[in-house]
């Protein structure tokens, strides 16, 4: 856990970036600080491992005051990840990644066998250790930082924009990624992003943060949608939150039946029972399959835009299980926006 009580920091000229700043972020949770630039997220994170020191207060990671501690120390159990990745050019990605465990004292054959392993971990192909860094893409080197920051195993993983600077497709995937490592390795991450978007999609709790460092909000995503603490916090999550609290639930409960024959459009299936697409006596019109997995917003577009109005529902191998009506996706969308706001209230 990462405490910080009555945090404050001002900066020589006078500026406070932080203002008495006292917040929880949970052991093994992504805790998320957002809100617009010079709010103080970024300097709150690097407060952490003293990067940037606090003017009063204590900050404490699993009980233990980071003031207390040899900075260097502390940096090096803290793995810290940066937009546009920070990697060393002159060094090959294999010795990017074992910078850290060298640094406290692993032997050369160690730190690289660690290496190796987290260039898998993060989705890479072993022969990406040989490379140097200007020979991979953004978003591979962005692979690469997150396994530097990961090579020592450290408790707390902190998050500085490390996909701003990708683009919106490879962006995505790195958040498919990060969400699929930290439900392998559960660490205690803060993460900080200005991107609500992302905010809901990997926080377990997001902080919003106002101009001078004032803490506003802190609370579960849907929490926060359903229920924005003042309107800086509704209007910093914007008019469609509503549609924000959709993906964060899932097709599972939506009741499905069987797919619609003889009627204007027919869903074609393969020889193995996998949707093909939609097809009527004029024209043939993709199909885009769901699972349960998924959530009611993309349930909620794909219904709206299916020829049939009909959601194709799929289990794990692809193959079909049955459909959902837009009826019924629509009464369920409904149910999850009051559930949420009782929760909240």
């Amino acid at each position: 856990m990462i405490q910080f009580d009555a945090v404050h920091k001002r900066f020589p000229n006078g500026t406070t970036a932080v203002h008495d700043l006292s917040l929880e972020m949970p052991e093994g949770g992504v805790t998320v600080l957002v809100g617009s630039s010079g709010c103080g997220k970024t300097t709150t994170l690097r407060m952490i491992n003293r990067m940037v020191e606090p003017t009063s207060g204590t900050i404490k990671v699993n009980g233990k005051d980071v003031t207390q501690q040899d900075a260097a120390e502390l940096r090096r159990s803290i793995g810290y990840v940066i937009q546009q990745a920070g990697l060393f050019p002159h060094r090959t990605v294999l010795d990017n990644i074992a910078t850290v465990p060298l640094l406290l004292g692993w032997n050369r054959k160690r730190a690289r066998a660690r290496a190796a392993e987290l260039l898998e971990t993060v989705g890479l192909a072993a022969d990406a250790g040989k490379r140097y860094p200007h020979q991979l893409s953004g978003g591979q080197q962005q692979r690469v930082g997150v396994a530097r920051a990961l090579a020592a195993d450290p408790p707390v993983l902190l998050m500085d924009e490390p996909f701003g600077a990708v683009d919106p497709v490879v962006r995505t995937q790195l958040q498919d990624e990060l969400l699929r490592l930290q439900k392998e390795l559960n660490k205690t991450i803060v993460f900080v992003t200005h991107d609500v978007d992302e905010a809901v999609r990997l926080g377990d709790r997001i902080a919003i943060f106002r101009t001078g460092g004032h803490l506003v909000q802190c609370a579960p995503p849907a929490e926060l949608l359903a229920r924005p603490a003042d309107d800086f916090v509704a209007d910093f999550l914007g008019a469609e939150r509503g549609l924000k609290l959709l993906s964060l639930q899932t097709l599972a409960a939506v009741p499905q039946g069987p797919a619609p024959r003889g009627g204007d459009w027919t869903l074609v299936l393969d020889p193995a029972g996998k949707p093909l697409h939609w097809s009527s006596k004029e024209t043939e019109l993709p199909v885009r399959p769901l699972k349960d997995g998924d959530s009611l917003l993309a349930a909620l577009n794909e219904s709206i835009a299916s020829p049939s109005g009909l959601v194709a529902r799929v289990d794990a191998d692809g193959v079909l299980t049955g459909v959902s009506s837009r009826d019924d996706i629509h009464v369920h969308a409904g149910q999850a926006h009051s559930a949420a706001r009782v929760v909240a209230a």
